[in-house]
C-alpha cells in the first residue's frame, strides 16, 4: 500500500533522505538503448544541471547523487537554519528562478506602492514559498517533471516518463547517512559502467574528486563535509571528506563481484568511528534500498512518532 508523505518525510525525525525515481517501463532516461542502439547519453547532463540549479534556490542540499540508465538516486539533506535566515524578498527570488509567480508579489518585489492588505497578502504567499523551499516533495516534483517534458518533447511523444512518485528513505543516523552516500556513488561501480568511483560520470563522487584535484574546498553546489560532529561546527555533512573517500574505495572494493581487490591491515577511519562491523557494513552498503527507513534500531523508534507510525520497520542497524 502506498504511504503518505507526512510517515516518509519528518524534518523532526532527520533532515536526510536518499531519494529514488525510475523510468516507466524500460524506458531509458541516459545510456544507450540496446534495442534499437539509440544515445541518451546527453540527458545525464539534463537531470545533473537540473538538480544542481534547485540546490542553489531550494534549502535542500544534495549531499550525494548519480545518474544511471533508467533511474537516479540521489541523497538530500533539509536546511532548516538557512531557510530560517532568509529575508521575504530572499525567499521570493528563490521561489520565482523556477516560478512566474502572480502579478501581486512581482509589483511588490519592484517596489510598487501597494495597500496594506496587498502588501499583507504579498507576505502571505511569499510565506507559503518559505515552507515549499524545503518540501523534498516539491524539489523532486520540479526536477522530474522538467526532465520528462524534455524527454517527451525530444522523443515527439506524451505520456508518463517517471514510473511513478518517487521512493524516499529516512536515513535517521550517521551510519544510514555514510551508508547511503556510499551506495549512490557506488551505482556505476557496481554496474560495471566504471572502474574506479572517480571515474564515475555524473556521480557526487566524481565531482568531489575532481574538485580536490582542483585544490577547491569543496565540489560546487553540493553539501560540503565539516569533518567530525562537534558544538558550533560548520553547516556541513558530519565527516571529514578523505575519510569518506577511502570508506567509498573500501567498500567498492569489497562489493564488486568482478573484482578481488580488498584492503589490507586497517579499515577506514570512518568505518571504526561509526562502529561498524565489516560484514555489517557490506550488509547495509548491499541492501540500502529494503525499507522506507534507515538507521539504528534506537534511531527507528525515536523517529517513529514524528513519522506517524507505530511499527518498527525497514533496514535497522545494530546500535554499539
Amino acid at each position: 500500500m502506498t504511504k503518505s508523505r507526512s510517515s516518509l518525510i519528518s524534518v523532526d525525525a532527520t533532515p536526510y533522505y536518499h531519494c529514488v525515481s525510475r523510468c516507466v517501463r524500460r524506458s531509458f532516461l541516459c545510456g544507450v538503448d540496446e534495442t534499437d542502439g539509440k544515445s541518451y547519453e546527453h540527458r545525464r547532463g539534463w537531470i545533473e544541471k537540473r538538480l544542481l540549479a534547485l540546490a542553489q534556490s531550494f534549502c535542500i542540499d544534495v549531499c550525494a547523487y548519480a545518474i544511471m540508465s533508467n533511474h537516479y538516486h540521489v541523497v538530500l539533506h533539509i536546511n532548516t537554519e538557512q531557510v530560517k535566515s532568509l529575508s521575504p524578498f530572499d525567499i521570493a527570488e528563490r521561489w520565482l528562478v523556477f516560478h512566474q509567480g502572480p502579478l501581486l508579489v512581482q509589483r511588490w518585489l519592484r517596489g510598487d506602492k501597494l495597500s496594506t492588505s496587498e502588501t499583507e497578502h504579498s507576505l502571505e504567499i511569499v510565506e507559503s514559498w518559505r515552507e515549499r523551499l524545503t518540501s523534498i516533495s516539491w524539489f523532486m516534483r520540479l526536477l522530474n517533471q522538467h526532465i520528462a517534458t524534455e524527454a517527451n518533447r525530444e522523443d515527439k511523444c506524451t505520456g508518463h516518463f517517471w514510473e511513478g512518485r518517487f521512493k524516499s528513505q529516512a536515513l535517521l543516523d550517521e551510519k544510514a547517512l555514510a551508508a547511503a552516500m556510499a551506495y549512490v556513488d557506488l551505482n556505476p561501480v557496481r554496474a560495471a559502467l566504471a572502474p574506479t568511483p572517480e571515474q564515475s560520470a555524473h556521480t557526487s563522487v566524481k565531482a568531489r574528486s575532481d574538485s580536490l584535484l582542483r585544490d577547491e574546498t569543496t565540489a560546487p553546489y553540493l553539501f560540503p563535509f565539516s569533518g567530525n560532529p562537534r558544538e558550533n561546527m560548520p553547516d556541513g555533512i558530519p565527516f571529514r571528506l578523505m575519510d569518506y573517500l577511502e570508506l567509498v574505495e573500501w567498500t567498492g572494493r569489497q562489493i564488486r563481484d568482478d573484482k578481488r581487490g580488498y584492503v589490507e591491515n586497517s579499515f577506514p577511519p570512518l568505518l571504526e568511528r561509526l562502529g561498524f562491523e565489516p560484514d555489517c557494513w557490506l550488509n547495509t552498503c548491499t541492501h540500502i534500498e529494503r525499507g522506507s527507513i534507515v538507521g539504528s534500531e534506537s534511531a527507528v523508534k525515536a523517529a517513529l512518532p514524528h513519522l506517524s507510525r507505530q511499527r518498527m520497520s525497514g533496514l535497522r542497524l545494530p546500535d554499539y
